[in-house]
């Protein structure tokens, strides 16, 4: 049986089919996600500005201690301490979400929640046809790994959400990037349905590249947490310096959580899929001991999964350094994820090496 034969191309392109269905509902969700934001309440500056004014006076008062008389006993009221939080941000309430908690906007939410779960079991579909169509795992080449990737990226929003996590704010950042990525897919990244080289056919195709894309989608959620934190923490000393914000940052940033809200989000999901990623090399190094006779030979592929681990590694230190907290340690966490972005994309197109035997 030849390789052509044993391609059912049919089912492929039904899965060419679904994943452009995919981007058109995405492209709704995406609109629905900008109602959200854009006719939600606009929440006012008052709200963090009032927290931080009322922390800022009781910070700089002296502590009063009341006398009270009860019964002919003196009983002394400890004065209420402020307190920052883990990551030296100011303590101050969350945002109400992404449609600013308001009937209208949470209308537009649901919506966009409930067109982004549809693109994704249509996308996940595509994913599982086109792994019909040659029966085995659907990133065996740059085209199959980014459908699969963006796909599980949504999965692990829609399991937050299952989860009653209050991650609304992550839905329009996510779908723009599952866009991009997909136009990216279905343009350069294009390949035809095929099999495998001879090098792929290991059972380890299953464990070692899924769990990457696994950890690449939950790496690129504590990403786009962080990059919210550097502007929302920003927002926060800005008035807490006195300062006024523009309208537009106002009613973008106040539907966010706090600063130190999306610290510790980043923070958990980083620390949480980095024993994961830890596996992921390992079971690459087995694998290439049994494809190549070698364990660990610093092919580009190895040597920038390497890198990437490092730099992780170095941020979930820094955040148990006291000196390291906060934007420094959110910086950290930007430079790994990039170090994971150029391991896929730079390495796979720009750099030859032995993992360059599937293509784009």
């Amino acid at each position: 049986m030849t390789l052509a034969a044993a391609t059912n191309e049919n089912l492929a392109e039904i899965s060419n089919v679904l994943i452009y269905s995919a981007m058109a509902v995405y492209t709704l969700a995406f609109f629905a996600h900008i109602a959200e934001w854009i006719f939600g309440s606009r929440s006012k500056v008052s709200r963090t500005a009032a927290a931080l004014t009322d922390k800022g006076t009781a910070g700089r008062q002296a502590p009063a201690v009341t006398v009270k008389s009860k019964g002919g006993t003196a009983v002394l009221e400890r004065p209420q301490v402020v307190t920052r939080s883990a990551s030296g941000t100011r303590d101050v309430p969350d945002g109400p979400g992404a449609h600013g908690g308001d009937e209208k906007g949470d209308l537009y939410g649901r919506i966009a929640v409930s067109l982004t779960v549809l693109a994704f079991l249509v996308e996940a579909s595509g994913v599982l046809t086109r792994a019909w169509s040659v029966q085995r795992a659907p990133w065996g080449n740059m085209y199959e790994f980014n459908i699969t990737f963006s796909t599980v990226a949504v999965g692990v929003y829609v399991t937050l959400l299952a989860l009653k996590k209050n991650v609304r704010w992550l839905g329009l950042p996510l779908v723009t990037t599952v866009l991009l990525d997909l136009g990216l897919a279905v343009t350069v990244l294009y390949t035809a349905s095929d099999q495998l080289v001879p090098a792929l056919h290991s059972y380890w195709l299953w464990i070692h590249v899924s769990t990457a894309i696994l950890c690449g989608a939950v790496f690129y959620v504590g990403a786009v947490g962080t990059l919210l934190y550097l502007f929302r923490d920003s927002y926060e000393n800005k008035l807490a310096n006195g300062g006024q914000p523009g309208r537009f940052a106002t009613s973008v940033l106040e539907r966010l959580p706090a600063a130190a809200t999306l610290d510790k989000f980043s923070y958990r999901v980083n620390a949480a899929v980095f024993p994961l990623w830890t596996f992921t090399i390992i079971a690459g190094a087995i694998w290439a001991g049994d494809a190549w006779g070698r364990y660990w030979g610093w092919d580009p592929k190895e040597t920038w999964s390497f890198i990437t681990w490092v730099a992780y590694a170095c941020y979930l230190h820094a955040r148990a350094t006291a000196g390291w907290k906060g934007r420094k340690a959110a910086y950290l966490a930007l430079i790994a994820f990039g170090c994971w972005l150029f391991n896929y994309y730079g390495v796979n197109i720009f750099v030859s090496g032995k993992h360059s035997y599937a293509g784009v």
